[in-house]
């Protein structure tokens, strides 16, 4: 911990392609290059408080303050088209979010307050999946923190995601999953087939037939094959968009230093619950933090691994 010390906030521009992206930079208020870390969000039009209309996951502000704390300082922004950043959200593409966090990556990098050499990446829900391709960046992260993280391609990761949430919807409304299972199932079906990009009149917080497009064919194994930096990945065990069993074979394809955890009670939304897993229950969820746990173990790994 800072001995005396607070934290500084400061709101940056960072230069993407066709865009600059707003984010905020929080950091210790004490001189010399610090450690740091860049956060990358999951899917859907989410800002820098990793936040969009009708969820509030509030990773951002809790991890900022928590490694700030520890002497770290933290880079989150807001999405191409969200918040205060420019470009076209209904626009952007998978490749596009790669894209703009390896350009958040090298806007981190080339701060003065940080050390470029100990810049590691967070990366939440197919954020940990964009955190991945960070290997392909021209300079990789030197760490990866990966929560609920997938290690299979995107048309897998969704196909089971539809078995997983029909499997566990309420008792009275079982019987409608496998309904629920083949109206997905033609849904990729057609995403696949599609040639559009996006709908005029589609709600924002819908996700573009180009971004599920590039999503289903992207595969993060080679991403992940690729990295030997340390790792760090976290999966709870009452999940049901992202395969608890993708920690282990996150494990297996890294070959830098790895560090897995699967806790019992945990969501995908990071939260606890000691009630049957099931996408019904998020919104009970949504009114606790964070777990605390989580953050606690994120900053842990953090000084261990990126200590001098």
């Amino acid at each position: 911990m800072l001995e005396g010390g607070s934290v500084r906030k400061q709101t940056v521009e960072i230069e993407a392609a066709g865009a600059l992206l707003a984010g905020t930079l929080t950091r210790p208020d004490v001189d010399g290059r610090r450690p740091a870390a860049l956060l990358v969000n999951g899917s859907g039009p989410i800002d820098r408080d990793s936040a969009m209309p009708g969820l509030a996951l509030g990773l951002g502000p809790a991890l900022a303050v928590a490694l700030a704390d520890e002497d770290c300082v933290v880079l989150r922004y807001d999405k191409r088209g969200v918040g205060s950043s420019q470009g076209d959200y209904l626009g952007t593409g998978f490749h596009d979010e790669c894209r703009d966090a390896a350009a958040a990556l090298a806007a981190l990098r080339a701060h003065p307050a940080v050390d470029p050499e100990r810049v590691f990446v967070v990366g939440h829900s197919t954020g940990a999946v964009v955190a991945a391709n960070l290997v392909r960046a021209v300079r990789p992260p030197a760490g990866y923190v990966l929560l609920a993280g997938a290690a299979q391609p995107g048309d897998q990761v969704m196909a089971w995601q539809s078995e997983r949430i029909a499997a566990t919807l309420p008792r009275l409304l079982r019987p409608l999953g496998p309904v629920l299972v083949r109206r997905q199932a033609r849904e990729r079906d057609r995403i696949r087939r599609s040639t559009a990009d996006r709908h005029d009149r589609m709600p924002r917080s819908r996700l573009t037939d180009r971004w599920l497009r590039e999503y289903l064919a992207h595969d993060p194994r080679p991403d992940l094959a690729a990295i030997d930096r340390p790792v760090l990945a976290i999966t709870g065990g009452k999940d049901v968009q992202v395969d608890p069993a993708d920690v282990p074979r996150i494990g297996r394809l890294v070959t830098g230093q790895f560090d897995g955890e699967l806790p019992t009670d945990l969501t995908h939304l990071l939260r606890r619950d000691c009630g049957p897993p099931g996408l019904w229950r998020y919104r009970g969820q949504l009114r606790r933090p964070i777990d605390d746990w989580v953050i606690r173990r994120v900053v842990a790994w953090a000084r261990i691994r990126l200590a001098n």
